[in-house]
């Protein structure tokens, strides 16, 4: 039913802000009654309900959750304070370290690039150094009189000669030793170190195989170099660079190519006999097609994997050239024949020289070499024959 209520004259008291009258009598009829919104807390304007004890609570309650707040609220500051000095900082913090200069693998090591690294006038390349093809001289400790004689032909003698080449070619080359327990070697050969700073001493001991020595000399210089190719040379024989630099650079559809003096043979099963293979029933009667182990080449795809490899996953057998051709068979790569890479003689396209027949009994490497060196058609020759120049 409708509500009535009593008229009352207004007074200046009821224009008073939160100005409030006597009570009202009302009739005790439920329906008489104004019905107030749902709430917690007692309306300002009406006489509050609740007991002491409760009111405490709440207002208990509501101190703890302004607490709460206020803590969060002193977290954030902290916490954005934090990442606004961390961001300055690193607005001036230096910029990171360069890559480290590559020059050492486990126990292996270029010294050449441990020289330009230490040196003023030089200065090394970061990382693994970009080349066309890094070229490793294997060499014995005690062969010094070999490593002259290529020093004064077609070996660089100095540093600055080395990288001068190798700017000029995009062939890097290195003298490859392993490593030896005897000190009077060792000593000798540190002074050859220090005078031409051309070695590269691999992991592995200088009484190891010859197969162990070459895939230690892989697995260093892949670390070291991003070459396109990877060459094994001997110090017997006299190489042109630059003819081998043009035959490395000519464009090949193949990725995984084996480049040399390709060969076979019968295999020797007797152990009274010279270059007997003691794994000869693995083999039959005749070596399958390899490169002649004085000078051969291999591509940076092929590398990447021997480098990869576990030593143990991969036989070996007792001659180096045989053990690659095995490899290179089983990676199914490319074989590549090129006899200007085991030229008898001196020739207006010859890569490299040796008579491997003369030189079969006894012969002194040293000093063929130089009598090679001396003649025009060997050192003096255009990098390409004149025919091949005009084209």
């Amino acid at each position: 039913m409708p509500l009535h209520h009593h008229r009352h004259h207004p007074s200046a008291d009821d224009s008073l802000p939160y100005h409030r009258s006597l009570p009202v009598p009302v009739p005790d009829d439920d329906e008489a009654k104004p019905r107030r919104p749902y709430s917690a807390f007692a309306s300002p304007r009406a006489p509050s309900s609740l007991s002491p004890a409760s009111a405490h609570r709440l207002l208990l309650l509501f101190s703890l959750a302004c607490l709460l707040v206020a803590a969060a609220s002193l977290a954030f500051a902290f916490s954005a304070g934090a990442r606004a000095d961390a961001r300055a900082a690193s607005l001036h913090q230096p910029p990171p370290p360069a890559a480290a200069v590559a020059f050492r693998c486990g126990r292996a090591e270029d010294t050449l690039r441990s020289f330009l690294a230490s040196s003023r006038n030089y200065t090394a390349a970061e990382g693994r150094e970009k080349v066309l093809a890094v070229v490793g001289v294997h060499t014995d400790i005690g062969s010094a009189a070999r490593r002259a004689a290529l020093r004064a032909t077609w070996f660089p003698p100095r540093p600055e000669g080395i990288v001068s080449l190798e700017h000029g070619t995009g062939l890097s080359f290195r003298f490859v030793v392993a490593r030896t327990k005897d000190k009077e070697k060792i000593a000798d050969l540190e002074k050859e170190v220090d005078m031409y700073h051309d070695f590269l001493f691999i992991d592995a001991e200088e009484d190891s195989k010859p197969p162990q020595k070459m895939l230690a000399f892989f697995k260093a210089a892949y670390d070291m170099f991003d070459a396109d190719f990877y060459v094994k040379a001997d110090d017997a024989i006299y190489l042109r660079p630059d003819r081998l630099a043009a035959l490395l650079a000519k464009d090949r559809p193949h990725h995984q190519t084996y480049i040399g003096c390709m060969k076979k043979g019968p295999v020797v099963n007797d152990p009274n006999m010279k270059w007997y293979e003691s794994s000869w029933e693995l083999l039959g009667n005749e070596y399958f097609s390899h490169a002649s182990g004085l000078l051969y080449a291999l591509s940076s795809e092929v590398v990447g994997s021997l480098a990869s490899a576990n030593n143990d996953s991969l036989r070996m057998f007792d001659y180096e050239d045989v053990t690659l051709g095995s490899w290179m068979l089983a990676m199914n790569v490319k074989h590549e024949d090129n006899r200007a890479m085991c030229d008898p003689h001196c020739t207006p396209t010859s890569i490299a020289v040796w008579d491997s027949k003369k030189c079969s009994s006894s012969c002194n490497p040293a000093e063929i070499v130089k009598e090679l060196h001396n003649t025009t058609v060997c050192s003096k020759s255009p990098t390409l024959p004149p025919e091949v120049e005009d084209e």
